[in-house]
């Protein structure tokens, strides 16, 4: 990042983007193109420290294609994004935090550890941790972990002059 001071490291924060961020936009190579798509997600941080991020779809399609071929991802989310109007356009922008960053995508395939990533997907969805799943409800969906290799939070703040107090 070339903007250190813009950069997010309080894993507070790091928690409140992913706790206010609605979409992932995940990205994938496509044999050479790249090939970016929105998702719902969930997410741990692991005993370790190390960030989780859960992924659902159904069980065909491209992206599981492309996910099978090359299994390596990175991943933008972002929150409290308000436009702001300058007084010449470039100065005209928007006011946001994000979190992005890279891994590598497993196929979940253990009873136990899918009903854990839809309990971690629901949660950041609804903020709910209380859903119920049957083994035919976790039949239906494939399960995908994203271990998070590296991230960086960032900000954008209002630019000074054209803070209202």
């Amino acid at each position: 990042m070339t903007r250190r001071e813009l950069e997010i490291t309080d894993p507070e924060e790091i928690r409140y983007i992913l706790d206010h961020g609605l979409v992932l936009h995940l990205g994938l190579s496509d044999e050479n193109m790249p090939y970016v798509i929105p998702m719902n997600y969930g997410y741990e941080f692991k005993e370790t420290g190390k960030l989780v991020l859960y992924l659902h779809s159904s069980h065909v399609g491209h992206k599981l294609d492309v996910m099978r071929r090359n299994p390596m991802a990175s991943f933008s989310i972002e929150c409290d994004v308000h436009p702001f109007e300058g007084r010449v356009a470039c100065q005209y922008g928007m006011t946001y935090k994000s979190l992005f960053g890279r891994g590598s995508i497993t196929f979940l395939t253990d009873t136990a550890h899918k009903e854990h990533a839809m309990q971690c997907l629901m949660k950041a969805q609804t903020g709910r941790g209380d859903f119920v799943f049957d083994e035919r409800m976790l039949s239906i969906v494939t399960m995908m972990q994203i271990e998070v290799e590296e991230y960086t939070g960032k900000y954008r703040p209002l630019p000074e002059g054209l803070r209202r107090e």
